[in-house]
């Protein structure tokens, strides 16, 4: 039997988790806004969320649902048994902008040989999802020792699944297939489009915060509003965001950024003296701030 097997988290570009990701071959791919998932065959057709395996009294944004009635997925994992298909099933988070056709199917994005313990190539399992008729998220450029400049612009370049004059995507995924970080672990890389213009405070206009406490200057850079509007939106998928959830919401997003960023918030701010108690009264405040609907 195949035990269920959780997705790896995926790095920004800068963190000490994928340093030496960009010396090399490089794949860099679309990164679509919807919820991560993953099937496989072991008797029958399983499918998981990021986190666990569903099931029909715990599904996921009716992943598994529509997973037990996509024949292709059923052929596709059949006929590749030992191995995983993780993907994204396109349902509304932050970004709405896509076209009315991507919403509700899944693209797959990852597949990992549980014999072997390795991702396989693009070119190793793109065949495979074709002969099955499983759409795969596409390659938007592969390159060798890319600049960060490079890929700001692929950035700026991934429409993929967007509507006509819709702008840019979420971001982008860089992965090496034959790379490993200094503890020994496979990692690929990211970079999101609103995190890079909060990066770039003088040219966006985000407001100077230089006097602030260093634990304002946290909050400022990692509580984004595209990070609470994903916490709300997984929230809303298990019932009404109503004033009675406003302590779970406090909760959710705390437990987000810790577990998320503390490795980043110590890079970042190296050598600081961090209050986690005025982080966390920061944190509930950025939250009251971004949600006023909550606090009327």
């Amino acid at each position: 039997m195949m035990d269920f097997i959780k997705y790896q988290h995926v790095e920004r570009i800068g963190s000490d988790e994928v340093d030496g990701l960009l010396v090399g071959e490089c794949y860099v791919f679309p990164k679509i806004d919807g919820t991560n998932g993953s099937v496989w065959w072991d008797d029958g057709i399983h499918a998981g969320s990021r986190n666990r395996e569903l099931s029909e009294d715990e599904d996921n944004a009716g992943f598994l649902a529509a997973v037990l009635k996509n024949e292709s997925l059923h052929t596709l994992t059949k006929n590749n048994k030992g191995k995983i298909f993780y993907g994204e099933f396109l349902v509304p988070h932050t970004l709405r902008t896509y076209r009315d056709e991507a919403w509700r199917q899944f693209y797959v994005f990852d597949v990992y040989d549980v014999g072997t313990g390795r991702y396989q190539y693009y070119n190793e399992y793109v065949g495979d999802c074709e002969n099955a008729g499983v759409t795969y998220i596409p390659l938007l450029e592969k390159v060798t020792n890319p600049t960060e400049d490079h890929l700001q612009m692929l950035v700026m370049r991934n429409r993929y699944l967007l509507q006509d004059g819709a702008g840019s995507g979420e971001g982008i995924v860089i992965k090496r297939y034959d790379f490993v970080n200094q503890w020994g672990y496979t990692k690929w890389g990211k970079i999101v489009r609103n995190e890079f213009k909060e990066e770039n405070a003088k040219v966006f206009g985000v407001p100077d915060v230089v006097m602030q406490p260093i634990e304002a200057k946290i909050i400022a850079a990692f509580m984004t509003p595209g990070r609470l509007a994903k916490i709300k939106e997984k929230m809303r998928e298990e019932g009404p965001l109503t004033s009675q959830r406003i302590p779970e919401l406090f909760n959710r997003t705390w437990h987000d950024l810790i577990t998320e960023e503390i490795w980043n918030i110590l890079k970042k701010f190296k050598r600081a003296t961090i209050d986690f108690g005025k982080l966390n009264q920061f944190c509930v405040q950025r939250v009251k701030e971004l949600t006023p609907e909550l606090f009327g």
